[in-house]
């Protein structure tokens, strides 16, 4: 297929598709969805080879946020039956990052509902950092606490954090339909105060919310403009009680093409299958390391993910190996850069709601043809498996082992 064949030859010159190109990967058929991602693949190994990097998600704070984003069980007005609570102490957090740690994450995601944080949250959020990586050599710390004030990102990198994550979810048209109490371009705003810090920036996207082949591909090309060093993909996790609980759109095959779409835009970047991928992937997992060089083990902020060792144990099974805690995440022009994945044996780089990408509820012309820019519409799912939504009941503010 030419199309495939431009865009492969495209990621390997880090050079941006067209849209029309992005769009045309989001049209084609389940007939072609092999090829697809073999071609994504070939990008993908090019860039990362067969590492899976794995992401360890710590939920601070659980529940009681006064934003309104409609896919966020921890919302103002949310009915989801989640666990709630106030801020861990920073040795609970230490332990709970332990379990990740243990299990092969290179990276602790923390993350804590609310608009933004404190002055005083961030003094507490420091003390955090510092008791995880006292406790654990070499762990990358990446923060996820919501809309920044200026000073704050400094004030996060000083205190030892590596990234902050910050997700811009949907396409900027779109996004009013999704959240009201806070606006697209405050989202921006965090994810370049981030970059400006010297922290690695992550930012990324949730599909399945509704949104058109047009709404993915803007905010794709957006994040692409940020240029993040970490690409959280979620897919909607359907929560009860939550305003999107209904919102069952994605098929195995559709997610598979829109992984391969963010490879094609985002060649060199570390994209990550966050919340959602055991929900809509469901047995196509392991396919989609092909595209995806990253992953969250264990569980989410508010629901419960694949069983740690299942995890550990498709990634072997499926020929690929955990990233080990001494290796460079980013191909070397990024990590050169300074971008996380940057210092070995120094935090970055010696190791996804909108948290961390883990949500719960961030060219020249090709050979696409004129016809496919506008794509078909996503197939609409039926039928409701809210067998496969699980209540996080364990971990993070809990006295049961968390699952990693």
């Amino acid at each position: 297929m030419d199309l495939l064949n431009t865009l492969v030859d495209k990621g390997l010159r880090r050079e941006l598709p067209t849209r029309a190109e992005a769009l045309a990967v989001l049209s084609t058929s389940d007939d072609d969805l092999l090829d697809v991602v073999a071609a994504a693949g070939k990008v993908r190994r090019h860039w990362f080879g067969r590492r899976v990097k794995l992401n360890y998600l710590v939920n601070l704070k659980s529940g009681l946020c006064p934003e309104d984003c409609s896919y966020c069980s921890q919302r103002l007005g949310s009915k989801a039956d989640i666990l709630k609570y106030t801020w861990l102490k920073p040795d609970d957090a230490s332990k709970a990052a332990a379990a990740g740690v243990a299990g092969g994450a290179k990276r602790v995601c923390l993350v804590a509902s609310g608009r933004g944080p404190t002055d005083r949250d961030v003094d507490r959020v420091a003390g955090t950092i510092k008791a995880i990586k006292d406790q654990n050599e070499g762990v990358e710390v990446c923060a996820c606490l919501g809309l920044l004030s200026d000073g704050q990102a400094d004030r996060l990198r000083e205190a030892g954090a590596d990234a902050y994550n910050h997700n811009l979810n949907t396409s900027e048209s779109t996004y009013g339909d999704i959240t009201t109490t806070h606006t697209y371009a405050d989202r921006v705003d965090t994810v370049q105060k981030a970059h400006a810090a010297g922290l690695s920036a992550c930012s990324g996207l949730i599909a399945g919310m509704g949104e058109t082949d047009e709404d993915l591909v803007d905010v794709v090309f957006s994040l692409r403009d940020l240029d993040p060093d970490s690409v959280p993909v979620n897919f909607l996790i359907p929560m009860e009680g939550t305003p999107l609980e209904a919102d069952w759109h994605l098929t195995p095959q559709r997610c598979l093409r829109i992984l391969a779409m963010v490879r094609f835009v985002c060649p060199d970047v570390e994209v990550r299958i966050a919340g959602g991928r055991e929900v809509h992937l469901r047995t196509m997992q392991p396919l989609a390391l092909n595209l995806a060089n990253s992953i969250f083990l264990g569980d989410y902020l508010t629901s419960e993910g694949q069983a740690g060792h299942a995890d550990l144990e498709m990634i072997a099974d499926a020929g690929f190996e955990v990233e080990g805690a001494g290796e460079v995440t980013l191909p070397q022009h990024r990590a050169t850069a300074g971008g996380c994945g940057s210092h070995e044996g120094a935090g970055c780089g010696s190791h996804e709601g909108a948290g961390c990408g883990g949500h719960e509820g961030a060219g020249v012309c090709g050979s696409a043809p004129a016809a496919t820019a506008t794509a078909a519409p996503a197939p609409q799912v039926d039928e409701l498996r809210r067998d496969l939504v699980s209540v996080r009941r364990r971990g993070a503010g809990t006295d049961i082992a968390p699952n990693a």
